[in-house]
């Protein structure tokens, strides 16, 4: 008997001390807690508020530029190894770009005077023309093809593409930049550069607006490592299936801080894969008299086709607007006597003899 009681006031003895225990502990631990701030990911306000017709409406006080002819810098970069987090970026360059409506474009990248233009090409709407003008003579060529056509990438020097970890598998940089311009589409531009017009009316179509955040890095500090969130209307554009499905064809990004102002567009293949990126800079005043707002630098990235360019109005208020060209002056000429290299008749199947 005197067991048991022993045995009962033993175990209530180790519940007390268990019990005080749980509070004392907390108690304890609380007492030692140091706060430290924690710097989290400010969300940039005002934030506008917008529907889908005044977003629509703000793409389309975009396209009424029927041509723009200007100077440019233009600075190309290789993605070809973004899986592995390297990106070939070539030196900058100047030139002159001119456009017109609905699809043409006439590019020149050129060199410093001594060297004189590194290339020219151009675009008619249906067909492009490449002229490679520096560089060895390896890399020098005149490039045909079909806007609409798929072509493996062109590798100028007949190797494969080089390591990009190994330093002395690396081309110059005019080596790079001529090789890299001979695989630029010039049409990619014209509908980066000059937008089309959103019908909402138009028949299969269909526009959906949806709200989105993204965290970003804080570029109002110059070498900041600061992130911070910014709000962005997203505007699909999607053709009807007629089978309860939808394809996505565009989808336009509205930045909302202080205003609405298009920062990028996306395009979409028939499986859904993305095509073209374009990001587009803040708007500037162009031309003489100031009354048409663009914005002063585009960005387009094909990801497909492993490549960066970036166009930068040098003075947009020097821009020459809405002249009319005529159309022979898209149509670049082999006048050099280059190498010329026909991709369409590269895909053509040699004909056999009997």
């Amino acid at each position: 008997m005197q067991n048991q009681n022993a045995r009962f006031w033993a175990a209530k003895a180790r519940l007390a001390i268990t019990l005080a225990l749980s509070i004392i502990l907390p108690v304890a631990t609380a007492c030692h807690i140091v706060k430290k701030p924690v710097e989290v990911e400010k969300l940039l306000t005002p934030l506008a508020e917008a529907d889908s017709t005044q977003l629509i409406s703000a793409v389309n006080s975009l396209v009424g530029v029927r041509s723009i002819h200007g100077k440019v810098d233009i600075q190309f970069e290789d993605t070809s190894f973004a899986t592995s987090g390297i990106a070939e970026k070539y030196r900058a360059a100047d030139g002159s770009i001119t456009l017109q409506r609905p699809a043409k474009v006439y590019l020149i990248v050129q060199g410093p005077l001594a060297i004189g233009d590194i290339a020219q090409m151009t675009s008619d709407g249906e067909h492009f023309r490449i002229a490679v003008l520096r560089g060895d003579e390896k890399y020098k060529r005149f490039v045909r093809g079909t806007n609409n056509a798929t072509y493996p990438k062109l590798e100028m020097n007949g190797s494969s593409e080089p390591n990009p970890n190994n330093k002395k598998e690396k081309q110059s940089s005019e080596a790079q930049t001529v090789n890299a311009l001979s695989n630029l589409r010039p049409q990619h531009l014209t509908d980066a550069l000059l937008l089309n017009r959103i019908d909402p009316h138009a028949p299969g179509l269909i526009y959906a607006q949806s709200e989105f955040f993204q965290s970003e890095k804080d570029t109002s500090q110059l070498n900041s490592k600061k992130r911070i969130v910014r709000g962005y209307y997203f505007l699909d554009e999607l053709r009807s299936g007629g089978d309860g499905t939808a394809h996505l064809l565009r989808r336009f990004w509205f930045d909302r801080v202080n205003g609405i102002r298009l920062a990028r567009l996306q395009t979409f293949d028939d499986k859904g894969a993305l095509v073209t990126d374009v990001s587009y800079g803040d708007l500037r005043k162009f031309g003489s008299t100031g009354n048409v707002m663009l914005p002063a630098q585009v960005g387009l990235t094909r990801p497909q086709d492993h490549y960066k360019i970036t166009i930068t109005y040098q003075t947009p208020e020097e821009v020459t607007m809405d002249k009319e060209y005529p159309g022979e002056a898209f149509v670049l000429e082999n006048k050099w006597g280059l190498k010329e290299a026909d991709l369409d008749a590269e895909k053509r199947p040699t004909p056999q003899r009997n």
